[in-house]
């Protein structure tokens, strides 16, 4: 109960000791408490968290457990504690007063650290003794005063006679002690900060202390006079002192006047915390300095509420009103004089903010506690007063001002019953400046301003209606965002508590003020609002009915609004509102979609022209469009025969005029629908396989399946066909035509039956065909779809059990196609920008990636593990270089086929083998052609040279040599190779000379199996042409020959069984095409070949069948060529073999050695005798034996010789004969004195 009757009734002693021993220690204001944890409002030794409030309203003896003895202590002086107040109650006050000076006095002193120990002790002393005083006082009236019996005519007590005189003797003193202490705010220090000791506990200086007790004393008067009131019962006069009007002061008008006083200094001290704050911040500023101020409103709230329920006084919500309209009053007259004057500069701003702040704190309790529960008492008919001052015109609100007033508004809709008049005055306003936009020069706006999507136009609606609105509301929206959420929460409450019947109030006045004539009147600003209010309308309400209302209200705009963005984003918002409460969307589908339609059509014509500014207005309707219907699919729960509206013919029309950037959009949106058309139909097959689902249920389900079908049918018309036209095109972007068509595979997979008829019986089968094995799809599309393709396990096992074995094979193949494709896509480059490319930088970084990650996924193919396991290969476990990933998987095959033993076998492998190859010298052409691209013919190149090598005894058979003739014809013998009067490309003989020992080396395997003798003649003719195209330019670069290919192709042969064969081809050549070809070789040139020789000889183990096919060449050289750098390298040339001969005939002169320099001597002794006897001299140097065998054949020589001349012995011969002789030691002595012999 609050107050059981007019009587006050107590509870005993011995009950009041059950509650516990928080009353043993007198209540008074702090706000010295630990709050760290938070939750926690007020002091425990607070008024309301000590539970005196209660007792004063209850009417309980405040302080049951105190002041029982017999005597009491007050200002350091024993008293009787019965009658101390009645036989000394102005001592007592004096004393108090004298206290009070007491504490002043301490405020000069320095309150440093040093002193304020002592300070604290003293103030905190004082203040204890004042409030235990006025305790005393409360105690005193409701135990031992007792009422007068005025009817008693009897003798009376002295005692009783001083008794009867004490409650006008304390309303006197209570005066006076107000009018010693006097106002609040005329305080010099409202809040000073506490120091923190090195033990942890607050000290506070004197002003603390001092506020404090002036707090405690002006709510410790109102509790006397509340006490004394109820416990006499009738109006208690002074005697002392008369009011300022002029009448007696009583304990009523005392009360009345304090507590005028009391929220006229509360008032104030909140004006001075509000002027210091700008308007949009103002909610976020507390109105009081410390919990103490808070407690103390909470106090008088509680109070003069209770009083009013027995109109002993006005409510607390009046007197606030009372007080805030002098704020509205030009002059004082009206105001009583002891009420100090408030002078504000925004009294209206200040006005709601200060109710608004106070309004919150009807959620305590009578303990201080929160509870949201708690009925709040409103002041809706005050604040209605100044919501007309708000949104008067004359006044001319600024909207930084009116952001604050609304936010109060809304902070008090939230605490108050709901009110519609509220909301009935502030749209009479903004009904009127629709076309305002509310907005801050110096502050932008957050979500109104710039709506982006009807998606974001929904979500800003939403956010109206949110219970809870951010507390920086007021920089974040406009004042007409807020009047908004006004509407939300009002129209909301008041559904939940009345009903409907509110509603339709607020949809009549909000529906009356559009007619025709506003409507044309609508600006772009205007509309914008206008979608918002009818948006938020149909969120909190009847969502058909405000449709409708919209698509009607639409009809009446001006042409040129008419096709505004704004009104295609409130249609699609619509749309998406539709979706998110799973209504049907069949009216708002149609008529969107046919504008839709209608546009794009226009769009499609317009794409031919140039006219830029049209085609992105029709752009910006069209995207918004598609943006809407994406969140429509996106949101959907289930899909109705009305969603297949949403994929209109527009699509069909809209493809083929869409540029780069719009085709990104739209396809983007295809992947999106396509997306969740499969994300519901797997959640529909999962339902429709679960057991015991009855008759309904499965017809609903199976309607939902049929509308999924006709949708996804739906998308392959519209969509698919121009993707499919597209696959070579570059007008789309290559990793969304990938996509798309991935996602429309899967959807052949789940849905086979929607896909198109061209694509039946095995719709995904034909998908991957067109998308990723067919050779004429761009690599970067065929890569980026295969993988996807492969990272799904359902859709390769669809294709084993459809029987397309090979599909692993075609994959293989597009894989290769793909790298060695890499470098396609900078040949559309200019041409400048192919010079010096770097290999790294001529493909996309993108392209990488992805042909790393198809790489990675193709290495799990059963069948590439099966090849990497039977060739004995580690697999690399991450493969992150395509290419050194391809160059592995191909030596692998060539392993594997190695090893294999049975010939049924090795056919099969052959056939595999060349299955994955397919054409793939078509891969290639694109780098043989005019564009040179010197990164793609190094690809190129190398990776068809470890082919040919790799693969050589694949070649061998029948069924692959005829592609191994191609790869030799198109790469290493093209035509132009054999013009010699044009030079081949620098970056082309940079790729041949790179790659060029691996296609001999592998050439040369393949001839020594397969014995065919066009395969020799290829071989010969590719060294014929490339020895000479590499060899150094000039004598002085012979030292480079150590890096020519040919000779690289025999010193890194894999096999020595490869290098006889090779170096029998190489020698074959020289002799024929380069030391006894007709052509005359200069000087230059036959330099060096010789080198070319020498270090063949150097290199490699000749035999002595490679001397006897290049000695005589070399001799030649010798005795024909005086140029100085030819005889050196010949004569170099001729030591090498000659001991190359040594080499092989261990010790014996090689027979084939002798014929050579007999039928040299033979041909050339007549004409050259001294270049011969030089050249044998320098054999004989080497091998005497050599030159002995050749002495018959010498001697022989001579005698021709000079029986041809026929002019006797030629001296000149002899003698160089003679010096080749002395070297032959004992058997050139014998041949000299022969000759000696024959001459006499």
């Amino acid at each position: 109960m609050d107050i059981g009757s007019a009587t006050s009734t107590y509870l005993t002693d011995s009950l009041e000791l059950e509650l516990g021993t928080e009353w043993c220690k007198p209540p008074c204001f702090s706000c010295a408490f630990d709050n760290r944890a938070g939750g926690k409002h007020f002091s425990g030794e607070s008024y309301l968290s000590s539970g005196a409030l209660k007792r004063l309203i209850l009417n309980l003896d405040p302080l049951p457990t105190n002041f029982e003895e017999d005597t009491v202590e007050l200002f350091g002086i024993q008293w009787v504690t019965e009658t101390a107040l009645v036989n000394s109650s102005r001592v007592l006050f004096n004393l108090f007063r004298q206290q009070l000076y007491n504490l002043e006095t301490l405020l000069p002193a320095s309150c440093d650290f040093g002193k304020i120990s002592t300070l604290h002790c003293k103030a905190d002393n004082i203040r204890r003794q004042c409030v235990t005083f006025l305790h005393y006082v409360k105690v005193f009236i409701v135990r031992f005063l007792t009422v007068q019996n005025t009817e008693n005519h009897g003798p009376v007590h002295p005692y009783e006679v001083l008794e009867a005189q004490l409650p006008s003797l304390l309303v006197d003193e209570l005066h006076g002690l107000l009018l010693y202490i006097g106002h609040l705010s005329e305080l010099p220090n409202i809040n000073p900060g506490a120091f923190i000791s090195q033990n942890q506990i607050q000290l506070f200086p004197p002003s603390w202390h001092l506020l404090h007790l002036h707090l405690d004393i002006h709510w410790l008067v109102l509790e006397i006079l509340h006490m004394l009131g109820v416990k006499l019962k009738h109006v208690v006069y002074g005697h002392q002192f008369m009011n300022l009007a002029g009448d007696n002061l009583t304990n009523v008008s005392l009360f009345e006047e304090h507590c005028e006083n009391l929220l006229c200094d509360l008032v104030s001290l909140s004006l001075n915390r509000y002027d210091k704050v700008r308007p949009s911040e103002a909610l976020m500023r507390d109105h009081c300095p410390c919990p103490c101020i808070k407690e103390l409103w909470v106090l008088l709230i509680h109070l003069l509420d209770q009083r009013s329920k027995w109109s002993l006084s006005e409510s607390f919500w009046n007197c606030m009103n009372k007080l805030l309209k002098t704020l509205f009053e030009t002059s004082s007259e009206q105001r009583r004089p002891s009420v100090p004057t408030i002078q504000s500069r925004d009294p209206l701003g200040f006005s709601l903010w200060i109710i608004t702040h106070v309004a919150s704190l009807y959620q305590f309790d009578r303990h201080g506690t929160p509870d949201e529960m708690r009925q709040m008492e409103s002041n809706w008919n005050f604040v209605e007063k100044l919501l007309k001052k708000s949104i008067n015109v004359q006044d001319g609100i600024l909207e930084e001002q009116l952001r604050m007033h609304l936010h109060c508004y809304l902070t008090l809709c939230d605490f108050w019953e709901p009110n519609i008049t509220i909301v009935t005055i502030l749209w009479e306003y903004y009904s009127k400046n629709l076309n305002s936009s509310f907005s801050i020069s110096w502050l932008p706006l957050k979500g109104l301003t710039n709506i982006k999507s009807p998606l974001s136009m929904l979500e800003m609606v939403k956010t109206c209606c949110f219970d809870k609105q951010d507390s920086d509301i007021c920089k974040s929206r406009s004042s007409y965002t807020i009047f908004l959420c006004i509407l939300a929460k009002v129209v909301k409450k008041a559904m939940k508590n009345n009903g409907p019947h509110l509603w339709k109030q607020v949809k009549g006045r909000i529906y009356s003020k559009f007619h025709q004539k506003r409507m044309e009147e609508l600006t772009v600003v205007g509309l914008q609002n206008f979608f918002n209010l009818f948006l938020l309308l149909a969120a909190i309400a009847e969502v058909e009915d405000v449709a409708s209302r919209v698509l009607d209200l639409l009809n009446f705009l001006k042409p040129a609004l008419k096709t505004s963005p704004l009104i295609w984003k409130g249609q699609a918002a619509f749309l998406l509102m539709y979706t998110q409460k799973n209504l049907d969307i069949g009216v708002l589908a149609e008529k969107f979609s046919d504008a839709f339609q209608a546009k794009a059509r226009e769009f499609l014509l317009l794409s031919k022209n140039d006219e830029m500014g049209q085609r992105q207005a029709l752009w910006t309707l069209l995207s918004i469009y598609i943006d809407g219907v994406q969140e429509v699919f996106e949101t959907s729960h289930c899909l109705h025969p009305s969603h297949e509206k949403l994929l209109s013919d527009g699509f069909s029309m809209l493809l083929p005029a869409c540029q780069e950037p719009e085709l990104r959009s739209v396809l983007h949106f295809l992947q999106a629908v396509l997306a969740r058309i499969r994300n519901m139909h797997q959640q529909l097959c999962q339902e429709l396989r679960k057991e015991n689902v009855d008759l309904v249920v499965q017809s609903s389900l199976s309607a939902r399946e049929r509308h999924l079908a006709a949708v996804a049918s739906a998308l392959w018309r519209h969509f698919f066909s121009f993707l499919k036209g597209q696959r070579m095109s570059q007008a789309v972007p290559s990793s969304q035509l990938a996509d798309a068509a991935a996602d429309f595979t899967l959807l052949a997979m789940d849905m086979p039956s929607t896909a198109p008829s061209d694509l039946q019986p095995q719709p995904v089968k034909a998908m991957i065909q067109l998308f990723g094995w067919d050779d004429i799809i761009c690599p970067q599309v065929a890569a980026r779809y295969l993988s996807h393709f492969l990272q799904n396990s359902m859709l390769c096992e669809a294709l084993s059990y459809s029987g397309c074995v090979s599909f692993q094979a075609l994959t293989i193949r597009s894989w290769i196609r793909c790298i060695l494709q890499m470098y396609v896509k900078s040949l559309s480059l200019p041409d400048d920008l192919l010079i010096d490319i770097n290999l790294e930088q001529a493909v996309e970084k993108e392209y990488m990636e992805q042909l790393s990650e198809l790489t990675r996924l193709l290495f799990k193919l059963s069948e590439v593990k099966n090849i990497f396991s039977e060739a004995h290969v580690e697999c690399l476990s991450t493969p992150e270089d395509p290419k050194r990933a391809l160059i592995q998987f191909l030596e692998a095959v060539g392993i594997t086929y190695r090893n294999l033993q049975k010939h049924s076998d090795k056919s099969a492998m052959v056939k595999k083998s060349l299955e994955y190859l397919g054409e793939i010298l078509k891969y290639i052409k694109p780098y043989l052609g005019k564009k040179i691209s010197s990164a793609g013919l190094q690809l190129t190149y190398r990776m068809m040279g470890i082919l040919v090598k790799s693969w050589a005894q694949i070649f061998a058979t029948s069924e692959a040599q005829k592609l191994l003739f191609r790869i030799i014809d198109c790469l290493l013998l093209p035509h132009s190779v054999f013009l010699q009067e044009k030079e081949l490309p620098a970056p082309l003989l940079t790729a041949i000379q790179k790659s060029l020992p691996l296609y001999l080396q592998g050439m040369c395997i393949v001839c020594s199996q397969s014995q065919n003798a066009y395969l020799n003649q290829l071989l010969g003719n590719v060294i014929e042409q490339y020895i000479g195209r590499f060899l150094p330019a000039s004598p002085q670069h012979v030292l480079d020959l150590g890096q020519h290919p040919v000779l690289l192709a025999l010193r890194n042969s894999a096999t020595l069984a490869l290098m006889p064969f090779l170096k029998k081809c190489i020698v074959q050549v020289i002799r024929k095409f380069y030391l006894e070809s007709k052509r005359i070789l200069l000087p230059p040139r036959l330099a060096s070949i010789l080198a070319f020789i020498l270090q063949l000889f150097k290199e490699t183990n000749m035999d002595v069948s490679d001397v006897e096919q290049l000695l005589p060449c070399v001799l030649k050289c010798l005795v024909l060529v005086s140029e100085s750098q030819v005889k050196r390298l010949a004569t170099e040339n001729l030591q090498c073999m000659v001991k190359a001969c040594q080499a092989g005939s261990e010790g014996e002169p090689a027979a084939q050695l002798t014929a050579v320099f007999r039928h040299f001597i033979q041909d050339y002794g007549m004409r050259h005798d001294n270049q011969i006897y030089s050249i044998l001299e320098i054999v004989a140097a080497l091998d005497q034996q050599v030159v002995i065998h050749l002495i018959p054949t010498l001697t022989q020589s001579l005698k021709d010789s000079e029986q041809k001349w026929g002019l006797g012995r030629n001296m000149t011969q002899r003698k160089a004969y003679s010096k080749l002789l002395c070297h032959l030691g004992q058997v050139g002595q014998d041949e000299m004195q022969r000759l000696e012999n024959a001459s006499n």
